[in-house]
């Protein structure tokens, strides 16, 4: 069944690298270190020997055991082959219940499909994971470019225009800890050299209302996005679109951002009527 499968399945490109948070000095609680074996499972290593679940997870046989005998039982792995593990069943329906009631999901509810009939290009919802973006709806345009961010994917903080007009809103005190944690990453994706010019190329984006970027990513991929807030002006993602390099000229590009800002309001309050007057918080905004 494992090989079968492994044969029929789309290539994923490879997970980007993306900034870890520092670990906390506290001790890892029995839950934490049980549940931290999601995170073993990618599209590079979807299959995984129970020898080797015990081995990453550096705990006794006896322990490592239970812990997996649990997350079966809570649906969260399953046996496909003798002694061979998958993420299980319960994961799906969980995705079901985000993908029928997560306010932002629900409130980019044709949003979406609009912003594809006025621009003509993919357009792609993105929220804050941890210290990473998250996709998490996208509409497809005819003819869209390969390899686009897709649900579930994640992109680091720093690269392409869903990422950065997220990072142009996040709080200045949780901005200075970033900049301070990821100086040389910032450096390299040319967002600035020091604190001051990192927050001067920020506050471009937070006037501009949107981001454009060019192959940060993916090559030859532009990308345009703009922010997306909770009732207290908080950030909580950011939608865009993306079309291959030379479809439009760069003088149409100011158009295509007026279009995402009106999708970017229009989803913002409908979050806030969706919410009926709760702010949704920040998604672990700023741990990076």
């Amino acid at each position: 069944m494992v090989s079968s499968l492994a044969s029929n399945k789309k290539k994923l490109p490879p997970s980007p690298r993306i900034v870890k948070t520092q670990p906390s000095p506290r001790k890892e609680s029995s839950s934490t270190k049980m549940l931290s074996i999601l995170d073993l499972f990618t599209a590079e290593k979807p299959v995984w020997a129970t020898n080797d679940l015990i081995e990453a997870l550096e705990t006794s046989r006896s322990t490592g055991y239970r812990y997996i005998k649990h997350m079966q039982e809570f649906g969260l792995l399953s046996a496909v082959g003798n002694g061979f593990y998958v993420l299980g069943p319960r994961i799906i329906e969980m995705d079901l219940q985000i993908r029928n009631c997560d306010p932002l999901t629900i409130a980019s509810r044709g949003v979406l499909e609009q912003l594809v009939d006025t621009t003509g290009h993919s357009a792609l919802l993105c929220t804050v994971y941890s210290n990473s973006v998250l996709c998490v709806a996208t509409h497809l345009a005819p003819l869209s470019p390969e390899n686009l961010f897709s649900r579930g994917q994640r992109r680091p903080l720093f690269r392409g225009a869903v990422s950065k007009v997220i990072l142009a809103h996040i709080p200045f005190h949780r901005l200075k800890s970033i900049y301070t944690r990821n100086a040389e990453v910032i450096r390299e994706v040319d967002l600035g050299d020091s604190w001051d010019a990192f927050r001067s190329n920020l506050n471009k984006i937070r006037k501009a209302g949107y981001a454009i970027t060019y192959g940060e990513f993916n090559p030859n991929i532009v990308g345009v996005a703009s922010p997306i807030f909770n009732a207290e002006d908080g950030i909580l993602g950011s939608v865009g679109v993306a079309w291959h390099k030379g479809d439009v000229p760069e003088s149409e590009c100011g158009k295509i951002a007026l279009a995402v800002k009106r999708a970017a309001r229009e989803i913002t309050q409908r979050v806030s009527q969706t919410m009926n007057g709760m702010a949704l918080p920040p998604r672990a905004v700023g741990q990076a």
